[in-house]
């Protein structure tokens, strides 16, 4: 009898070593696939919007077939599977690698887009959705991200097709940003902080003198001065604000009301 539980002990402490080996796992379906079978079933993952599916696909088709058309492939697609079920900080990531390792690959520019997406989109998660906060309030972190890297992409690849759309989106990007100065200046406007907001909204000015958040900047300005005594910059500030937005609804109101304004990011 003793002989009987030593040898299955030993026999299921065999097991458990074998177990934990280098031996491939017969419930993973996927063994034995080749490079083409893994690519073209991660492919048909993402076109049923079966994103983690077709992450895990990609995932063992480069750590099984490191080498190659199809792991080079799958470097990239893997980026727009993270971008597309909301994983943008492993969207970035997947670019930024991509990038590193092959930055004269003829679909280099479209990493660069991509990794521009994950940034302009990191913003409009769930929870802001919820909230319905106005992004102009968030870290203007990502967005500024965003811009470099549409920059970059439109100076390295102007002929892309994707560079026009990054211009667009450039172009909403400097007025978020503007907005987001705007509304920094606006909070120490609130609370008493003058110099702080003039100075705020006078770098909003000098910084995105053509975006729409000008105008509200040059009013915290006029209203700033205005609060320090300071006559002939608050002359200057609305001499300059009346000429250039003669029918502005900041003319001779007081602050506006923050729950009656639209969120600028609506307008995209």
């Amino acid at each position: 009898m003793a002989h009987f539980t030593l040898r299955s002990l030993t026999l299921t402490g065999f097991l458990l070593l074998a177990g934990c080996s280098g031996l491939p796992d017969m419930a993973d379906e996927t063994v034995g696939w080749s490079a083409q079978k893994l690519y073209t079933e991660a492919k048909e993952s993402m076109g049923d919007g079966a994103w983690d599916r077709a992450i895990k696909m990609f995932e063992k088709l480069e750590a099984r077939y490191p080498y190659g058309r199809y792991a080079q492939q799958a470097q990239l697609e893997v980026a727009y599977a993270y971008y597309k079920s909301n994983e943008q900080a492993s969207a970035v990531a997947a670019c930024e690698r991509f990038i590193k390792l092959h930055p004269n690959h003829p679909n280099v520019d479209y990493a660069y887009y991509l990794k521009g997406l994950a940034y302009f989109n990191e913003d409009l998660g769930f929870l802001g959705t919820l909230s319905n906060q106005d992004l102009s309030e968030r870290d203007p972190k990502a967005a500024r991200e965003s811009f470099e890297t549409f920059r970059t992409l439109s100076q390295r690849f102007p002929d892309s097709k994707y560079t026009p759309d990054a211009l667009k989106r450039m172009r909403y990007l400097v007025n978020a940003l503007a907005s987001y100065e705007v509304h920094v200046a606006r909070y120490y406007l609130k609370r008493g902080a003058y110099v702080a907001a003039a100075n705020r909204a006078q770098a909003t000015v000098k910084d995105f003198p053509n975006s729409p958040a000008t105008e509200e900047a040059l009013f915290v300005m006029a209203k700033s001065y205005d609060a320090l005594n300071m006559p002939e910059l608050r002359d200057d500030a609305d001499r300059v604000m009346r000429k250039n937005f003669p029918n502005s609804r900041y003319l001779g109101l007081g602050l506006p009301d923050d729950k009656a304004r639209a969120p600028w990011w609506k307008m995209w």
